[in-house]
C-alpha cells in the first residue's frame, strides 16, 4: 500500500492545443492505449533519449582518427611527468 510520502502515481497536467489533443488522441486510438499512457511513454521515450544524448560524447571521423592516433602512438611525456613517475616510483619503493 502507497503511503502519502511515496505516491504510486503522481498527476501531471499540461496544456495541449485541440488539434494537437487530436493527433494524439487518434495516436493513443491506433495503438490501443488510452491518451494518459500514450503521453506518458512518449515523454519517457523523450526523456530518456535527452539523457542519453546528453551523456553522450560524439566526435567527428577526424576526431575519431586523431583519438585512435594517440591512444596507439601517445605523444613522449613531459618531463615534469617523467619526473613526477620517479618520484612516485622512489615513494612506493621507499614504503
Amino acid at each position: 500500500m502507497a503511503t502519502q510520502d511515496s505516491p504510486r502515481t503522481t498527476r501531471v497536467e499540461a496544456r495541449i492545443a485541440p488539434d494537437a489533443l487530436a493527433i494524439v488522441r487518434r495516436a493513443a486510438e491506433l495503438q490501443g492505449r488510452s491518451v494518459s499512457d500514450f503521453v506518458v511513454t512518449a515523454a519517457l521515450k523523450d526523456a530518456q533519449r535527452t539523457i542519453e544524448q546528453a551523456q553522450m560524447l560524439q566526435l567527428t571521423i577526424e576526431e575519431q582518427r586523431r583519438f585512435v592516433e594517440l591512444l596507439l602512438n601517445p605523444p613522449p611525456l613531459a618531463p615534469a611527468m617523467e619526473r613526477a613517475i620517479e618520484a612516485r616510483k622512489r615513494l612506493l619503493e621507499g614504503a
